[in-house]
Protein backbone atom coordinates (compact mmCIF):
# COMPACT_ATOMS: atom_id res chain seq x y z
CA UNK A 1 0.00 0.00 0.00
CA UNK A 2 1.17 3.12 -0.81
CA UNK A 3 2.24 6.01 2.09
CA UNK A 4 -0.75 8.28 2.78
CA UNK A 5 0.48 11.63 1.90
CA UNK A 6 -2.32 13.92 3.31
CA UNK A 7 -5.26 12.49 5.87
CA UNK A 8 -8.17 14.14 6.52
CA UNK A 9 -10.54 12.62 9.08
CA UNK A 10 -13.88 14.48 9.88
CA UNK A 11 -12.34 18.47 9.38
CA UNK A 12 -15.63 21.19 9.65
CA UNK A 13 -15.20 24.53 9.88
CA UNK A 14 -17.51 27.45 9.94
CA UNK A 15 -16.88 31.38 9.09
CA UNK A 16 -19.74 32.74 10.93
CA UNK A 17 -23.20 31.22 10.08
CA UNK A 18 -21.55 29.65 6.90
CA UNK A 19 -20.26 26.14 6.87
CA UNK A 20 -17.42 25.80 4.46
CA UNK A 21 -16.75 22.65 5.71
CA UNK A 22 -18.85 19.85 6.96
CA UNK A 23 -17.08 16.70 8.56
CA UNK A 24 -14.70 16.57 4.96
CA UNK A 25 -12.46 12.59 5.53
CA UNK A 26 -10.24 12.40 2.37
CA UNK A 27 -6.78 10.23 1.68
CA UNK A 28 -4.52 10.73 -0.70
CA UNK A 29 -1.96 8.67 -1.64
CA UNK A 30 1.71 9.00 -2.78
CA UNK A 31 1.51 9.29 -6.73
CA UNK A 32 -2.58 9.94 -6.83
CA UNK A 33 -3.61 12.92 -8.17
CA UNK A 34 -6.69 15.28 -7.47
CA UNK A 35 -8.72 18.08 -8.63
CA UNK A 36 -11.04 20.41 -6.17
CA UNK A 37 -14.00 21.51 -8.23
CA UNK A 38 -16.85 22.99 -7.06
CA UNK A 39 -18.93 26.55 -7.28
CA UNK A 40 -17.65 29.39 -5.30
CA UNK A 41 -17.80 29.49 -1.51
CA UNK A 42 -17.94 25.17 -1.87
CA UNK A 43 -14.84 25.54 0.13
CA UNK A 44 -12.44 24.36 -1.90
CA UNK A 45 -9.95 27.34 -0.57
CA UNK A 46 -10.82 26.47 2.38
CA UNK A 47 -9.69 22.28 2.76
CA UNK A 48 -6.45 23.87 1.23
CA UNK A 49 -5.91 26.39 3.45
CA UNK A 50 -6.15 23.73 6.09
CA UNK A 51 -3.62 21.33 4.07
CA UNK A 52 -1.15 24.38 4.09
CA UNK A 53 -1.45 25.30 7.49
CA UNK A 54 -2.76 28.61 7.14
CA UNK A 55 -6.33 27.88 8.80
CA UNK A 56 -6.32 25.42 11.92
CA UNK A 57 -9.42 22.60 12.25
CA UNK A 58 -12.24 23.66 14.31
CA UNK A 59 -12.85 19.94 14.34
CA UNK A 60 -11.41 16.73 13.18
CA UNK A 61 -8.12 16.17 11.89
CA UNK A 62 -5.42 17.60 9.18
CA UNK A 63 -1.91 15.57 8.62
CA UNK A 64 0.41 16.04 5.76
CA UNK A 65 3.24 14.10 5.27
CA UNK A 66 2.72 12.89 8.74
CA UNK A 67 2.59 16.15 10.54
CA UNK A 68 0.42 19.18 11.04
CA UNK A 69 0.42 21.82 9.05
CA UNK A 70 -0.81 24.16 11.45
CA UNK A 71 2.05 23.04 14.29
CA UNK A 72 5.20 22.20 11.73
CA UNK A 73 4.04 25.02 8.51
CA UNK A 74 7.73 25.11 7.80
CA UNK A 75 8.04 21.07 7.35
CA UNK A 76 4.54 20.98 5.67
CA UNK A 77 5.89 23.69 3.41
CA UNK A 78 9.33 22.43 2.43
CA UNK A 79 7.97 18.91 1.28
CA UNK A 80 5.02 20.96 -1.20
CA UNK A 81 4.05 23.68 -3.47
CA UNK A 82 0.97 25.30 -4.27
CA UNK A 83 0.42 27.55 -6.77
CA UNK A 84 -3.00 29.35 -6.67
CA UNK A 85 -5.43 30.88 -9.28
CA UNK A 86 -4.77 34.32 -7.95
CA UNK A 87 -0.99 34.63 -9.13
CA UNK A 88 0.21 37.72 -8.05
CA UNK A 89 3.02 39.07 -9.76
CA UNK A 90 4.29 42.67 -10.54
CA UNK A 91 2.50 43.22 -13.79
CA UNK A 92 5.10 45.79 -14.91
CA UNK A 93 8.00 43.36 -14.71
CA UNK A 94 9.69 41.13 -17.61
CA UNK A 95 9.97 37.47 -17.08
CA UNK A 96 13.57 37.81 -16.63
CA UNK A 97 13.34 41.08 -14.09
CA UNK A 98 10.60 39.05 -11.71
CA UNK A 99 13.19 36.09 -11.83
CA UNK A 100 15.92 37.95 -10.84
CA UNK A 101 13.85 39.80 -8.38
CA UNK A 102 12.44 36.44 -7.07
CA UNK A 103 15.91 35.21 -6.86
CA UNK A 104 17.38 38.10 -4.36
CA UNK A 105 14.95 36.08 -1.30
CA UNK A 106 16.76 32.59 -1.83
CA UNK A 107 20.53 32.09 -1.53
CA UNK A 108 20.47 29.14 -2.70
CA UNK A 109 18.40 29.82 -6.41
CA UNK A 110 19.74 27.66 -8.91
CA UNK A 111 20.18 29.81 -12.11
CA UNK A 112 21.27 27.06 -14.47
CA UNK A 113 18.06 25.23 -13.44
CA UNK A 114 15.85 28.30 -13.63
CA UNK A 115 17.45 29.05 -16.94
CA UNK A 116 16.57 25.73 -18.10
CA UNK A 117 13.31 25.93 -16.48
CA UNK A 118 12.15 28.87 -18.38
CA UNK A 119 13.25 27.54 -21.56
CA UNK A 120 11.65 24.17 -21.39
CA UNK A 121 8.08 26.54 -19.96
CA UNK A 122 8.68 28.33 -23.74
CA UNK A 123 8.75 31.75 -21.39
CA UNK A 124 10.43 34.80 -23.29
CA UNK A 125 13.12 36.32 -20.46
CA UNK A 126 11.52 39.68 -21.79
CA UNK A 127 7.95 39.86 -21.64
CA UNK A 128 5.95 41.89 -19.81
CA UNK A 129 4.04 39.77 -17.13
CA UNK A 130 0.64 42.03 -18.07
CA UNK A 131 1.12 40.79 -21.57
CA UNK A 132 0.91 36.76 -20.85
CA UNK A 133 -1.77 34.68 -20.92
CA UNK A 134 -3.40 33.06 -18.49
CA UNK A 135 -1.33 30.11 -19.14
CA UNK A 136 1.77 31.47 -19.53
CA UNK A 137 1.08 33.10 -16.08
CA UNK A 138 0.88 29.90 -15.03
CA UNK A 139 4.16 28.57 -16.02
CA UNK A 140 5.62 31.66 -14.67
CA UNK A 141 3.88 31.12 -11.55
CA UNK A 142 4.90 27.13 -11.43
CA UNK A 143 8.64 27.74 -12.58
CA UNK A 144 9.00 30.68 -9.47
CA UNK A 145 7.36 27.72 -7.20
CA UNK A 146 9.65 24.96 -8.16
CA UNK A 147 12.66 26.93 -7.58
CA UNK A 148 11.52 28.11 -4.62
CA UNK A 149 10.87 24.65 -2.80
CA UNK A 150 14.25 23.37 -4.14
CA UNK A 151 16.11 26.38 -2.09
CA UNK A 152 13.89 25.92 0.88
CA UNK A 153 14.43 22.11 0.66
CA UNK A 154 17.90 23.26 0.84
CA UNK A 155 17.29 25.18 3.91
CA UNK A 156 15.73 22.80 5.39
CA UNK A 157 18.37 19.94 4.95
CA UNK A 158 20.82 22.70 6.68
CA UNK A 159 18.59 23.28 9.34
CA UNK A 160 18.12 19.28 10.33
CA UNK A 161 21.79 19.32 9.91
CA UNK A 162 21.95 22.20 12.48
CA UNK A 163 19.41 20.94 14.60
CA UNK A 164 21.55 17.15 14.80
CA UNK A 165 25.03 18.76 15.21
CA UNK A 166 24.68 21.15 18.19
CA UNK A 167 21.74 19.50 19.96
CA UNK A 168 19.56 23.15 19.09
CA UNK A 169 15.80 23.23 18.64
CA UNK A 170 16.20 26.75 17.26
CA UNK A 171 17.35 28.04 13.76
CA UNK A 172 20.63 28.18 12.60
CA UNK A 173 22.42 31.69 13.16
Amino acid sequence: MSELVVEIHNLSRRFWKKTALDDVTLEIRRGEVYGLVGENGAGKTTLIKHMLGLLKAQTGEVSVFGLKPVDDPVGVLGRIGYLSESREMSEWMRVGELMSYTQGFFPKWDESFAEELREMFDLAKNQKIKTLSRGQRARVGLLLRWLIARSFSFWMSLRRAWTRSSGETSSPP
